[in-house]
């Protein structure tokens, strides 16, 4: 079982001991994937970083203290590569929505059988069955493991790909919406036209220290039919609250650590700390307790009363700015996903009780996400000008 405390502290002391190695030790095994249990060069700490818990900048500028930029490239740009997937799909929400309907269609397939199997690792394929059994019981899989599973689930079972990315968001603590959704379209070919991802056994033995070698995969990579990705659309422009108006800040999943969103925090008379109902066990264990751990720095940090709610609730928040006396309610901003559309569901409710929502969005996503609007690499030039700017490295 990988160890994934779901407190701010335990994410810091996970960079703490990862840091030394954020350089030379882990451009060289990065790829590598020694099996759950094992030492290994990556840090583990996506899911801290998922519910920001630990944020970007503080993850990068702690890489950047001990290492220069170029002996840490590697890493720093991993980190960037999850705020490139936000950026991109923030840019076009309609592929997103796309997913959904894919998902939604595909789960109407009489194919229930073959799903369940791939899901309980009982196809008989070595390796896969394996990641499949150990994503389900501890929440975690390495990067390179995510792509070949996704690899043999689209091009030697031939099964959806949405129904892969949502096995995927249902179980992965560290599951993003973004990073997730977009890393399934570019193995099956939907992200970058005409180029896809197609694992093979030397691969896998290769990096998995001869552990799996799996026969008979796809040697041809199926084409995948999408609807055309839509152009960029601005960013959003988020007004922003009245900082002398009594607010209630409602804290989600997509941000436990609200203490470091703003450079200068609104008149918070109250709080309430949400958790999520989206995933499985391990991803709902985790962000219960990080939601516990949240509330806990919030009391604190904000000097107010703080509520918990299982799920986003319109009525615990009204009942909550209510008592709080509150006339606005801020949170920070949730990137394209579930979340958003939880938060876009649940506004008129708040509207008509004569409250208004603002959504805070993080000088990180602000200073990078607008740069989405290509590939990775023309994204990744300006990665050290904008650290320049933002005081990092």
């Amino acid at each position: 079982m990988t160890d994934f405390s779901p407190t701010r502290a335990a994410g810091l002391d996970r960079l703490n001991a990862f840091v030394p190695h954020a350089g030379r030790a882990y451009a060289e095994g990065r790829n590598t994937d020694p099996g759950p249990g094992a030492a290994s060069a990556v840090s583990r700490l996506s899911p801290w970083l998922r519910r920001r818990l630990l944020t970007e900048a503080e993850i990068v500028a702690a890489v950047l203290a001990e290492h220069r930029l170029a002996d840490a490239e590697k890493f720093v740009a991993e980190v960037l590569w999850r705020t490139y997937w936000k950026g991109w799909l923030e840019l076009r929400p309609g592929v997103w929505r796309q997913f959904v309907a894919d998902r939604d269609a595909a789960r109407q397939l009489p194919i229930a059988r073959a799903i369940a199997a791939a899901e309980a690792g009982t196809t008989g394929i070595d390796g896969f069955d394996d990641w499949a059994r150990e994503l389900v019981e501890t929440g975690y899989l390495h990067n390179h493991a995510r792509m070949w599973f996704a690899s043999i689930w689209i091009f030697t079972l031939r099964l959806p790909w949405a129904l892969g990315a949502d096995f995927f968001l249902r179980h992965l603590i560290d599951a993003d919406p973004a990073s997730n959704t977009l890393s399934w379209r570019w193995v099956a070919g939907l992200q970058t036209a005409g180029k896809t991802y197609l694992a093979t056994a030397d691969n896998i033995a290769r990096y998995t220290g001869g552990r799996f070698s799996p026969q008979g995969l796809a040697r041809t990579a199926l084409s995948i039919g999408a609807p055309p990705v839509p152009p960029p659309a601005p960013l959003s422009v988020l007004p922003s609250p009245d900082p002398e108006a009594p607010t209630l800040l409602l804290v989600t999943p997509e941000d436990f650590h609200p203490e470091s969103l703003f450079t200068r925090a609104p008149a918070v008379r109250g709080a309430v700390v949400t958790g999520s109902d989206d995933g499985g066990p391990l991803s709902a264990a985790f962000i219960a307790g990080a939601a516990a751990d949240a509330a806990t720095r919030v009391a604190a940090a904000f000097d107010c009363p703080v509520q918990t709610a299982a799920t986003l609730d319109a009525a615990a928040i009204i009942a909550a700015a209510r008592q709080a006396g509150a006339r606005q309610v801020v949170t920070a901003f949730a990137p394209v996903g579930p979340l958003a559309d939880a938060l876009a569901a649940i506004e008129p409710l708040l509207v008509a009780d004569g409250l208004t929502l603002h959504r805070r969005r993080r000088r990180w996503d602000s200073a990078f996400w607008p740069h989405a609007q290509k590939g990775f690499f023309p994204f990744k030039e300006r990665i050290p000008a904008i650290l320049a700017t933002e005081g990092i490295g």
